[in-house]
């Protein structure tokens, strides 16, 4: 069975109100330290009655190289990180998104940036392995996130009793068409490590760019402050409403983003505008214009 592939089957969305969170966190290269800190945030967010609930992109591990986290990547449904995810989602009794962890690779010295969803039951029901790698050289700072990880190459989409979630990871954030082609998701969700530098000037922009061009709810869930490897992080964590307002955001350190979703508030966003119906152009990859 494909990685992406899960029997489910299609759920009515939740109508009405209901809360989610995003956790931000400033991970550290000890795992079960991390997992204890995540444990703790997503009890919070439970405790204050939120039903979905997202974690920062690579939450488990943030090492002191590049490297460290292919020395505990997982083997999927295997390992202490999903074990946690699992046994999470089934205490509190909440859909959780698993940030993101490293899941083995087809090449030995890189894994898999991947996003897995369990719903309340802890069955895992969607999993997304991260498109777009993300490259910096600017001035002291220099990324590349190809060297240590290897490329998804489908787009995620997961029914869940919160209607249709999208799932995108950090550098995803840059490229709208991955999002036009999720096909009218209710919910946007992102883990994510954004730098400090790139994130003063373009994550609040982008993050709600993408809400309001596809009229959903976006929940960022960011790293933010600084790491023991020295690097810093962005942070500013974020649930932001299908109109672009931000209902909720935390700027450094470890806690916790809440806000309400309105699932009539956003039909009635798009009955009135209906810009998702509008839409005329159908750009594919090399597709010609004529002159």
């Amino acid at each position: 069975m494909s990685p992406h592939d899960f029997t489910q089957k299609r759920l009515a969305p939740q109508q009405g109100v209901f809360k989610v969170a995003a956790v931000q966190m400033a991970s550290g290269p000890n795992v079960a330290g991390n997992l204890n800190e995540a444990g703790r945030l997503i009890e919070k967010a439970a405790q204050q009655g939120a039903k979905l609930v997202v974690l920062p992109e690579f939450f488990a591990i943030m090492g002191m190289k590049d490297l460290d986290k292919v020395a505990v990547r997982e083997q999927p449904d295997r390992g202490q990180i999903q074990s946690f995810l699992s046994e999470t989602a089934r205490k509190h009794k909440i859909w959780l998104v698993g940030g993101s962890i490293p899941l083995v690779a087809d090449a030995p010295n890189k894994v898999r940036c991947s996003c897995l969803v369990y719903n309340e039951l802890g069955e895992q029901v969607a999993r997304y392995d991260k498109i777009h790698l993300f490259n910096l050289e600017l001035g002291n700072e220099k990324y590349q996130e190809a060297d240590t990880i290897e490329a998804g190459n489908q787009v995620v989409v997961v029914d869940s009793p919160f209607g249709r979630i999208g799932l995108a990871v950090c550098y995803d954030l840059r490229f709208p068409e991955l999002f036009r082609a999720m096909k009218n998701v209710d919910i946007i969700v992102l883990p994510a490590a954004f730098t400090a530098t790139t994130g003063k000037v373009h994550w609040e922009p982008l993050v709600r760019a993408r809400a309001i061009e596809n009229l959903s709810y976006f929940i960022a869930a960011a790293q933010g402050g600084y790491h023991v490897n020295g690097r810093e992080t962005h942070g500013h964590s974020m649930i932001v409403d299908p109109w672009g307002r931000v209902l909720d955001e935390l700027t450094r350190g470890s806690d916790v983003v809440m806000a309400e979703v309105n699932r009539s508030y956003q039909a009635s966003l798009r009955t009135s505008l209906p810009a998702l119906s509008h839409r005329t152009l159908a750009c594919q990859p090399g597709e010609k214009t004529s002159k």
